[in-house]
């Protein structure tokens, strides 16, 4: 039986940025350190695996354009990111180019993404391989030119599979579980995910996230959520006792993640309300990693 799991992500794109401002460039726009790592913890994982961060590139107003991962390339940066949001990111961050001597490309053939996760004995004889950072648990990403560059051992499944595993363990991917251009990061839990860096300085939309994070104002939070028959598509409305609570974001089977309002969610809890969206009911768990409560 293969020990660990591989599927290409033909819907992700990969932007490089190099340049010697590309450093000062990116830290002054994004979310998060750039230079950060986060390495899973379980399992050994590629023999080379370069730093990497998620983060997001928000509006003036602290709300989330677009998000991606950031991994440290040979001259530079590569941005893993939806490929249906490549083009409008590359046309944002050429916006912001102004003087800055960065160069900004979108690959494309022969270059390839792949999600690896499971199993203890990963290994990729070439390409750029860095740790998918939100949870250790989502493995890593590597940056291929030749398929044949992963270990046999590793199963090769569908991009679906790897978003299975992902909805399962309750992480969101905006565009999917919350709409861009109208979340907050803490909504979509960029401070519980590794996805702001609260000591880094200066970012767009920094003064915002900064202060929701001193207030502890967010009133919608990322929830996974279950059924005893298939979720209906992404969008649907999430009601309790007829009431809008909350929106439901990508699902697998019965399995999905809500961005839910966690104070009208305890109030219907607490009143033995029915959860429903699409006429199924729901039950609702805050992801492992999580550190708030319906409440």
């Amino acid at each position: 039986m293969a020990d660990c799991k591989s599927a290409e992500l033909k819907k992700r794109a990969i932007i490089k940025v190099t340049g010697p401002d590309s450093k000062d460039f990116l830290t002054g726009l994004l979310t998060n350190d750039i230079d950060g790592t986060t390495l899973p913890e379980t399992g050994s994982g590629p023999h080379t695996v370069v730093p990497s961060c998620f983060a997001g590139l928000l509006t003036p107003q602290g709300k989330i354009l677009f998000d991606f991962i950031v991994a440290k390339s040979d001259d530079g940066y590569f941005i893993d990111v939806d490929a249906a949001s490549a083009e409008d990111l590359v046309k944002r961050l050429t916006f912001y180019k102004l003087r800055a001597d960065v160069e900004i490309s979108l690959l494309g053939a022969p270059h390839r993404l792949y999600a690896i996760w499971g199993g203890s004995d990963v290994q990729v004889s070439s390409g750029i391989c860095f740790a998918d950072p939100r949870l250790p648990e989502l493995g890593w990403r590597c940056v291929i030119e030749n398929e044949n560059s992963i270990s046999a051992t590793c199963e090769p499944l569908e991009e679906m599979d790897f978003h299975t595993h992902r909805i399962k363990l309750g992480i969101p991917e905006g565009g999917k579980d919350y709409a861009f251009g109208d979340t907050f990061p803490h909504e979509a839990c960029y401070d519980q995910i590794n996805g702001v860096d609260f000591k880094k300085g200066c970012f767009v939309g920094q003064e915002v996230v900064s202060r929701m994070q001193h207030r502890g104002t967010a009133r919608k939070r990322i929830i996974s959520v279950s059924a005893e028959e298939e979720l209906p598509a992404q969008g649907f409305e999430i009601t309790a006792n007829g009431k809008p609570i909350g929106t439901l974001g990508s699902s697998s089977g019965s399995d999905g993640i809500a961005l839910i309002r966690l104070d009208r969610a305890a109030r219907a809890l607490e009143n033995e309300q029915q959860i429903m969206t699409g006429g199924i009911t729901l039950s609702l768990k805050v992801p492992t990693w999580a550190d708030y409560l319906i409440e």
